[in-house]
């Protein structure tokens, strides 16, 4: 059985199951990326709840794991060697996941150069303009009477959506026929976009057909399902 005693962390999230992935996270886009591909992937893993509201992330014992205080992270009681590994930011936990399992991730050099190219557009571009556009157009920004924060936001996410639409046009998923971890970065962002932000109508969404259609293909997967439930609110 593995021991990650060496690990503060697992002193305020005690590991019950030491031998499988430990994820630290919560169902925002960017913690429900690793969920997903975890379900995708048939991983062991088991998951500890961040909360936010009591402020988890800023705990002494998760800034061991994550100095930046953001979720999703990891402890691979199995990493390289075979010795644990901890991981934050989740752009390079796809991308660990995918190289560990030898899945999600084009197994030839030209095409996993393309599959990291649209995992960093994601995490340049869509996370970044998408959530400054949910913070204006949501929460605090309605208390701003000049929209032009808001605005510049939401036409740059716009313009992302629109590269996105024409990038799918005549392809099943981001890389063609291969579903991978450049959809799983991707489509949790559009989802909270035009879901839980409420912008559809502020970004045109309607008129981008292509990135309808694979977002609805997306959140049909029943590891999808799974993923953005996890982990899961607490009981009553």
């Amino acid at each position: 059985m593995a021991d990650l005693s060496a690990f503060p962390i697992t002193k305020k999230w005690p590991a019950r199951h030491p031998d499988r992935i430990q994820l630290y996270s919560l169902p925002t886009p960017n913690g429900v990326k690793i969920s997903i591909a975890l379900e995708e992937l048939g991983l062991p893993y088991e998951p500890h709840r961040v909360a936010f509201d009591s402020n988890d992330q800023t705990s002494p014992e998760f800034l061991s794991l994550n100095p930046n205080n953001k979720i999703p992270a990891i402890i691979d009681p199995q990493g390289p060697g075979g010795k644990p590994l901890a991981l934050f930011e989740s752009g390079a936990i796809l991308v660990y996941l995918a190289e560990k399992s030898g899945k999600l991730i084009p197994q030839d050099a030209a095409g996993r150069y393309h599959a990291l190219q649209w995992v960093m557009f994601q995490m340049g571009g869509i996370g970044p303009m998408f959530g400054q556009l949910g913070f204006f157009h949501k929460f605090a920004g309605k208390d701003w009477e000049d929209k032009r924060p808001r605005d510049r936001y939401a036409s740059e996410a716009k313009r992302l959506l629109g590269v996105l639409d024409k990038h799918l046009q005549g392809k099943q998923w981001v890389l063609g026929d291969a579903y991978s971890i450049a959809d799983i970065a991707i489509f949790p962002w559009v989802r909270n976009l035009v879901g839980f932000y409420g912008a559809a109508d502020l970004v045109g969404f309607a008129e981008f057909k292509q990135v309808q259609r694979v977002l609805d293909a997306f959140v049909q997967r029943p590891a999808v399902i799974r993923g953005l439930d996890i982990p899961p609110k607490p009981a009553g």
